[in-house]
């Protein structure tokens, strides 16, 4: 059964504390991890004569994590090779590119780092997963899902002005493909926040806390929705939004806005994620306006707005 908060909890308190940036030490095991993996890259015979970078990505990267977060994104992102996007070009080829895909294949990209990662860390230590793999965490690190990505590059423009954003593109075991854009989410994030006094990653943090403490007292509603998507919703409130006397006017503000605005699918149906370059309810995105509705319904009344 749920449960709801005293009814003379103070919010303001509350969200204060839930607004903070994660702590040194914390900060400090995802540096470590980060570290550790580059470290295994480097180590391999096999991957050490590609053009590899391994970067933090997600919200340990850009410093919206919770402390239930319990791990950190890593990327191993090789640009040997890439695949690319035309879709949103005219009469665009692979004629446009320096270089054209060759044959190192994203399936052995995979097990070329799943090898590293074994013969550096032990056996024990690495799960193989659909999409990444579970580096396990020590009293140093915290734990690593490593994704192995090759380079995604879209193309835009004509033949005559063209230019290439780029991305990352990962194949999960049991097929498919997925394609993200972490350095879009960060510098953009980075804007947000300049641009809203800092409270942009705040109310973030508050939001994902908020969304954590329903779940663990009962509150289901709060169960389909990722951290990633909260981020997200948040890039997508008014800048006006922000920077009031206190955080709960923030978050009120940020609730209200999202709340009504995701009441249909035409008033939301332009949003993007935060790199502007994926619409939010569009695609095979793996939630929906609907259940993002009922749950800021949901954040309202435990919170006790009015």
């Amino acid at each position: 059964m749920a449960t709801a908060p005293s009814v003379n909890r103070n919010w303001e308190d509350v969200f204060s504390t839930w607004g903070c940036a994660p702590s040194a030490t914390e900060q400090t095991k995802c540096e470590n991890a980060e570290r550790a993996i580059r470290k295994a890259i480097d180590a391999s015979e096999t991957l050490n004569t590609r053009n590899i970078e391994v970067f933090a990505q997600g919200s340990y990267a850009n410093r919206t994590n919770v402390r239930q977060d319990s791990d950190v994104d890593i990327c191993v992102l090789c640009d040997d090779v890439f695949f690319t996007d035309y879709t949103l070009s005219k009469s665009l080829n692979d004629a446009v590119l320096k270089y054209i895909p060759g044959s190192y294949k994203y399936a052995d990209f995979k097990n070329e780092v799943h090898a590293a990662l074994k013969s550096y860390f032990g056996d024990g230590s690495v799960t193989r997963g659909n999409k990444a793999f579970d580096v396990h965490a020590n009293t140093c690190r915290i734990d690593a899902d490593v994704v192995p990505c090759l380079e995604h590059r879209r193309l835009m423009g004509t033949p005559e002005n063209n230019w290439i954003i780029y991305g990352t593109e990962l194949h999960p075991d049991n097929g498919g493909r997925i394609i993200n854009w972490p350095r879009q989410n960060y510098g953009n994030g980075v804007d947000k926040n300049k641009a809203t006094g800092r409270r942009f990653k705040a109310v973030v943090r508050i939001l994902k806390r908020l969304r954590n403490e329903m779940l663990a007292n009962g509150h289901q509603v709060a169960a389909p929705i990722p951290s990633y998507l909260l981020e997200c919703l948040t890039w997508n409130v008014p800048n006006e939004g922000f920077g009031h006397d206190e955080y709960r006017a923030d978050v009120r503000y940020a609730i209200a806005h999202l709340w009504n605005e995701t009441r249909t699918d035409e008033q939301c149906k332009e949003w993007g994620e935060i790199n502007e370059l994926k619409y939010l309810f569009r695609l095979a995105q793996p939630w929906s306006r609907a259940q993002v509705n009922s749950f800021l319904d949901a954040a309202w009344n435990y919170v006790g707005f009015e």
